[in-house]
């Protein structure tokens, strides 16, 4: 077994999407429905997640709409919007949810940008776990019949290079979300 690009691309490719989708629920001030990502709602006797109770809408920058499905649901989404630990509070009216985004002081944005670089800090792990992990499966591979160091130095160089380009992509996509953060 020499190393799989594709199958560490894969991997990679959804610890990424994790990270993602981690710092997509930090609040920038401006109303965006990946900040209710994470809500799940107590429903038809399980938990399930927000975006397949209702559909959710920005109608501008401070104003996120949750217009549910199933109008026995409201309060029900409601609570889940509370205790999912936004900092928002979702307000009942009529047959939608209207939860206001207020703006952010500088302080909590520095908060949020500290908050923002511990989940890219925790993403860095996971992919450090990752190398760590697919390294050690290359080196196991000595002394097997066909398999030289001279291959696996370079199968170790190819993931070395291959994690290089995700660690990248996760370095702009911090900078983009830290600025977006700093925005006012």
């Amino acid at each position: 077994m020499s190393f799989n690009p594709a199958a560490f691309t894969q991997q990679a490719e959804k610890v990424l999407e994790h990270i993602r989708q981690d710092i997509g629920s930090l609040r920038t001030g401006r109303a965006s429905i990946q900040l209710l990502d994470p809500v799940t709602v107590e429903a038809y006797g399980s938990r399930m997640k927000l975006v397949e109770l209702a559909s959710i809408s920005a109608p501008d920058a401070t104003m996120l709409v949750v217009s549910p499905w199933d109008k026995s649901l409201l309060e029900a989404i409601a609570r889940g919007i509370t205790v999912a630990d936004l900092n928002v509070n979702p307000v009942v009216d009529g047959s939608i949810i209207r939860i206001s985004i207020p703006s952010l002081t500088e302080d909590v944005r520095k908060e949020m940008v500290k908050r923002l670089h511990q989940k890219i800090e925790s993403g860095r792990v996971m992919f450090r776990n990752l190398r760590a992990e697919t390294k050690q499966a290359l080196e196991d591979q000595k002394g097997e019949a066909g398999v030289s160091e001279d291959d696996i130095e370079q199968d170790i160089a190819e993931l070395e290079k291959a994690l290089k380009t995700f660690l990248d992509q996760l370095d702009e996509l911090a900078q983009h979300k830290e600025k977006e953060l700093l925005t006012v």
